[in-house]
Parts: C-alpha cells; sequence; structure tokens
C-alpha cells in the first residue's frame, strides 16, 4: 500500500464538512467525495490511458470480496477493529461504478489469483482496470452496513440516482441546516473560521451507530452484544470528555438528538447491563469516573425526556456500584472502597484514585439530583446526597489541595502538587483540585474563605510552566501546558476547562472574563495548530463555542449557564422550540472583553449565571463591554450560581 499511495500538495486539497477533494500527484488523478449519512459518491478524474485502476483494499484482520462485472459492483465485508466489538462484528459494503470494468482481479496478500471474482482471507481486496480519455471521470457510489449486506444495499438508496453534485448540494445543505443553528456575526474572519471550524467539529460526535430497514424501521447491529436490536444507538464518544459541555450544548442546541441518544443509551443498558462510559463502538477501558450519570441527569433535567428514564436511572444506579468484569472502566472501579471509606485509595492498586473520588463525588449529586426529579424516595437517594461530600474527604488543609489517601486515611507523604502523578488523570493537583461541579462553594469554605480561594485561582497562572515536568514520562498534555505558558493552566486537556469560570462564584468575575478572552485569543486559530491539545470527541470545541457565546455549563445536571464574556458582536440562536435567543455586545472588541452590565429582555440583570429554560424563551441579552473591569458587577451573594453547599 505504501509504494501505491501518491504525493500531493494541501494547496491541490479542498476540505468542507459536505466535500473533499485532493490531487494525486503520482498518477495524474483527481479524487473526490461527497457524502450522506451512510454512504458516499466518489469520483475519479484519470488522464488519457489504457491502464487507469481503482484498487479496493478491504483492510487485514480478516476481509472478503467479491467482483459483479455483469453489475460493475463489487461487495464484500471486513472485519478489521481495534477492539470493543462482539466476535461476529463485520462493516459490510457495497460499490456500485457508473462504467463498466475492462479488468476486474482479486487479490489476497500480495498476490493477485487469475480466475477467481471472490476471495476471503486475512487481507484481500480487488483491482479493476478501465480505458480512459483526458479528463474522463469514473464515479462509484459506495455504503457500508453493520447488519448485512442487503443492508448496505438499503442504505446505498440515501443516493439513490442522484450524481455526484447533486449528492454535494444536499450534503451543503444538510450541513448550513445544522450550522446555522448558530450565528455569530462582527468577528475577525479568523475568529469566525476558528468558531465554525470548533462548531463543526462539536457536531461530528457522537456518530449515529443505526440503521434504517427495509419496513422503514431503526434497527441497529448491537456492539455490545452482536445481535440486530430495534432502536436507536450512537457510539464514539467518551463521556469523561463530553458530559461537561458538548452534551450541554446538545442539550441546548440540539435536543431532539440527544433525545435519539437517550434511547440508544437504554439500548446499551440492555444488551450489556451496564451504560456506557467509553464507547468505540462497544465498552472500552479509558479514563475514570462514571460520567453516564452526568449526561444522564442534564438531559432529562434539562427537558431532554424519553419514555425510558426510568430504565436509566436504573442503569446510573447500577453502574454506581458495580464496575464491568472486563471493562474496568466501565461502572466505577474501586466503589467497594469509595462507599465504604467515602475514597478510593491511593495504596490499593487502583490508580487515579483522588480524580476517581472527585468524579464519583460529582456522579452521586448528579444521580441524587435525577432521583429528587423523579420523586424517588429519601431513603433511597439520601446516600447519593451524602456521598457528594466526598469530595472534602481527598482534601488537605497542609496544601489547600486535593492529596491522596491511604486505606489508612494517611495523606501521600510523597505528594507534590504539580506532579502529574498516578493519584490523578491526565494532570495534577493543580487541575483536578478544582473538579468539583456541583459544590464550589464547599470548595471555597475548604480553602478559607474566596480571599484564599481567588489566591490559589491565581496562583494557577502565576506558577511556572515547567513544574511537574519531570514526574513521570513526557506526555503530549504536560508539552502542550508548557509551550502555552500559561502557568499551570493546562487547557490541552479537559479537568481545568471549567476553573476559570469559578472566579463568579468566588466574587471576581472579571477575572474570569479576562482569562477567557486570552484562552480563546491564544489557544485557538482556524489552522491545523488550532488546538492547544485534544479534540477529544468534541469537547474541546464545545468549550469554545459555549465561551465565546458568552457562557458556560460549569455544574452540568443544573439549569444554570455560568457568564463569560463574548467574543463576537452578535450572536443569535436558533432554538428547536421555534424561538430566539440574541446576544448582542455591539462595543464587543479586543480590548474591549470585559463585561460592565448586562441587560436580560429590558431588565439590568447581575447575576452570575442564565437559566436553561429563561434561555429557551428567546428574546435579547444587550452585553455592554468595555476594556476596564466593572468590580462591582455579580459580587454579591445573590449574584452567585448554584452550589450543593447551599442546598444542604
Amino acid at each position: 500500500q505504501n509504494e501505491r499511495g501518491s504525493w500531493f500538495s494541501h494547496k491541490a486539497e479542498t476540505a468542507r464538512p459536505y466535500y473533499y477533494s485532493v490531487y494525486l500527484a503520482d498518477h495524474d488523478v483527481k479524487t473526490e467525495i461527497t457524502p450522506t449519512e451512510r454512504s458516499a459518491y466518489f469520483r475519479f478524474t484519470f488522464p488519457e490511458s489504457e491502464d487507469s485502476y481503482v484498487v479496493v483494499d478491504a483492510f487485514d484482520n480478516g476481509s472478503f470480496i467479491r467482483i459483479d462485472k455483469e453489475n460493475n459492483t463489487i461487495t464484500g465485508y471486513t472485519t478489521k477493529n481495534s477492539g470493543g466489538v462482539p466476535d461476529n462484528f463485520k462493516n459490510y459494503f457495497v460499490m456500485k461504478f457508473d462504467r463498466p470494468f475492462v479488468t476486474a482481479e482479486v487479490w489476497s496478500g500480495d498476490k493477485i489469483i487469475e480466475g477467481k471474482k471472490e476471495v476471503k482471507d486475512n487481507h484481500v481486496g480487488a483491482v479493476l482496470g478501465f480505458r480512459t480519455s483526458k479528463g474522463e471521470k469514473i464515479g462509484v457510489k459506495v455504503s457500508s452496513s453493520f447488519i448485512s449486506e442487503e443492508q448496505a444495499w438499503l442504505n446505498l438508496e440515501e443516493i439513490g440516482s442522484k450524481d455526484f453534485n447533486e449528492v454535494k448540494e444536499a450534503a451543503r445543505n444538510a450541513w448550513n441546516d445544522v450550522m446555522d443553528k448558530v450565528r455569530v456575526e462582527g468577528g475577525t474572519d479568523e475568529q469566525l473560521r476558528t468558531f465554525y471550524s470548533c462548531l463543526y467539529r462539536s457536531l461530528l460526535f457522537p456518530r449515529k451507530f443505526y440503521e434504517i430497514d427495509k419496513s422503514g424501521n431503526i434497527v441497529h447491529y448491537s456492539p455490545y452484544n452482536g445481535e440486530v436490536k430495534s432502536g436507536y444507538m450512537y457510539t464514539d464518544t467518551g463521556f469523561w470528555d463530553t458530559f461537561r459541555a458538548l452534551f450541554p450544548f446538545l442539550n441546548l442546541m440540539y435536543p431532539s438528538v440527544n433525545k435519539e441518544i437517550q434511547e440508544g443509551l437504554a439500548n446499551s443498558y440492555k444488551e450489556s447491563g451496564f451504560l456506557p462510559e467509553w464507547a468505540s463502538p462497544g465498552h472500552r477501558h479509558c479514563m475514570v469516573g462514571n460520567n453516564s450519570a452526568s449526561v444522564v441527569a442534564d438531559a432529562y433535567l434539562k427537558g431532554c425526556r424519553t419514555e425510558e428514564i426510568e430504565l436509566l436511572y436504573e442503569a446510573v444506579l447500577h453502574g454506581a456500584n458495580h464496575v464491568h468484569p472486563q471493562v474496568p472502566s466501565t461502572g466505577r472501579l474501586g466503589y467497594e472502597y469509595y462507599n465504604r471509606q467515602g475514597y478510593v485509595p491511593y495504596n490499593v492498586g487502583i490508580n487515579e484514585n483522588v480524580a476517581r473520588t472527585l468524579e464519583y463525588a460529582y456522579n452521586d449529586w448528579t444521580i441524587y439530583t435525577l432521583g429528587k426529579k423523579l420523586d424517588k424516595p429519601a431513603s433511597e437517594i439520601d446516600i447519593f446526597k451524602q456521598r457528594a461530600n466526598n469530595y472534602k474527604n481527598v482534601y488537605d488543609p497542609k496544601y489547600k489541595l486535593m492529596v491522596g489517601r491511604s486505606d489508612k486515611g494517611e495523606f501521600n507523604p510523597s505528594f507534590k502538587g504539580t506532579d502529574w502523578s498516578r493519584d490523578f488523570c491526565e494532570g495534577n493537583s493543580w487541575h483536578w483540585s478544582f473538579c468539583v461541579f456541583h459544590d464550589p462553594q464547599g470548595l471555597i469554605d475548604l480553602m478559607g474563605g474566596k480571599k484564599e480561594f481567588n489566591h490559589m485561582m491565581d496562583s494557577v497562572f502565576k506558577m511556572p510552566s515547567r513544574l511537574g515536568m519531570d514526574s513521570r514520562g513526557m506526555i503530549h498534555e504536560m508539552r502542550e501546558m508548557q509551550v502555552m505558558n500559561m502557568g499551570q493552566y493546562a487547557h490541552g486537556n479537559q479537568p481545568i476547562q471549567h476553573m476559570v469560570y469559578l472566579y463568579n462564584y468566588s466574587g471576581e468575575p472579571w477575572k474570569a472574563q479576562y482569562w477567557l478572552r486570552q484562552v480563546m485569543d491564544r489557544m485557538y486559530t482556524p489552522g491545523p495548530d488550532g488546538y492547544c491539545g485534544d479534540e477529544d470527541n468534541g469537547q474541546t470545541s464545545a468549550w469554545y463555542v459555549f465561551s465565546a457565546l458568552g457562557f458556560y455549563p460549569v455544574c452540568p445536571g443544573t439549569d444554570e449557564y455560568i457568564i463569560g464574556a463574548p467574543l463576537f458582536k452578535k450572536a443569535t440562536l436558533h432554538f428547536e422550540n421555534g424561538n430566539s435567543l440574541v446576544i448582542d455586545a455591539p462595543n464587543n472588541s479586543k480590548k474591549n472583553f470585559y463585561v460592565n452590565s448586562l441587560n436580560v429582555n429590558g431588565t439590568d440583570y447581575t447575576k452570575n449565571y442564565l437559566r436553561h429554560e429563561d434561555l429557551f424563551k428567546g428574546g435579547t441579552i444587550k452585553v455592554h463591554m468595555g476594556n476596564q473591569p466593572n468590580k462591582n458587577r455579580g459580587t454579591k451573594e445573590e449574584d452567585m450560581p448554584y452550589s450543593f453547599s447551599k442546598e444542604q
């Protein structure tokens, strides 16, 4: 495959959400592709030649291919995968060419097999030959299915009799319909490109894994038990990343999609006994936490309702007190210690123990909050209310940071705050110590009050970026933090991405406004190096989209979005309920990034948060921006957002 590759230049490449083309210089061939949801139309423009070829490669690790020369079609399947699939996994594919093959041969390994039109082996494919005149185009309609070859042919009907340009225009219109839900104006070209690139990436995940059968029913191949079942299924998402902003963004702008995802989660539980934490396509061992609870609770509490909510509630209860026997990141690894001692100890063979404790405490709060909304008895949900305070059990007043504890209750004597150690997950204590999404006031109290809390927050940006770099083998998140040179603020990974907004809880919201503009300006661009770290299934993009609009969901499971500072002079959100919200900041500029005052539908507004149901009503939020902070706005106790401590 390397020998048949071709040199190409990005200058001879076009990349759009709905269309891709590239000139393959070594072969003098232009290749184009445009998609539907489950199919694609390829088009190859060849030079004049007696020997123009298309090679079909069905991959290694098990594949099958068949040539039907009479009908100009190729069918087959591949079983290549990277895990997370049942034993009977197959990706079936079908191809319909728009002209006959002059020659057509199958191959296996590195040999063409004479006289055969189908082959099954470890690594097979086909070579299709054509005679072409200069500039002649060869089209091929391609589709796939995880269910069957018959279903793949059904999926190809998404293209049907359309020609290439008709499919391209339909794909363009489909993306425009989705992207036009959010319209921003009054920024630089670079800011506009960055925003819509981020919006695009936010909407790539999770992926649809369901298909539509010949009777028009929604069906899916189960990546959990290998059966073909009715109903929705989505995959390719890691909740450790996406519970934070991506799923709240779906609940705000695309709730009908998240309703399908919630129904798919119910199917995951039916088919495997667990909700996924990292679906790709089935359960995968990756990351920490039990954040499926957050994804379920936030959807329901924001009005994204499914008839399966009782089953989903059962599923989150199950996940809180079990761990998957083969996939230890599904459910709660270490739940026995956590339930008994109130934290996961560092000396019992479970890595990332502080990170797990902090996320389990937040997850317990989401279960408690969902249970209250569902009118569950106190005898059932009070245990989760109690455990929501477990974050306090790993707080060490000596350092004012979260520190690992042994099963005997002793804090880790080798603790170092900048150490990217095994007590934490892709970060250090300076990142994780602020991961108390549901109770910032409780964390403020632990640290000694707002003054001390703000000092700790300020310190994140002041400490040298190089600290902690020798604590373990260098990983890209560490290098990116060092390169971006904002102290210990490591925006390239998820644990700290919400931290800047916590100034809204501690009486200094203008600091959030300052640092948010710094992050957006310095860490995001529309170019190939436009991220300071992992994109992570749309989470890092969704952070930017929310922050550029001027608010962010610090605590999914509440109905609040914490106010930051908008990036654009105007933004319009078109909700699925038919209402529209305008965020109007006409004097916004590179220098005017502070919020001096806020007016919601004609009324002065001093609070540091906006409510979900109020946004959904539509209207206008007028934001007066200035180049100096207003240190009186948003500083009163009644202006502070939700904290669990205030509820108790």
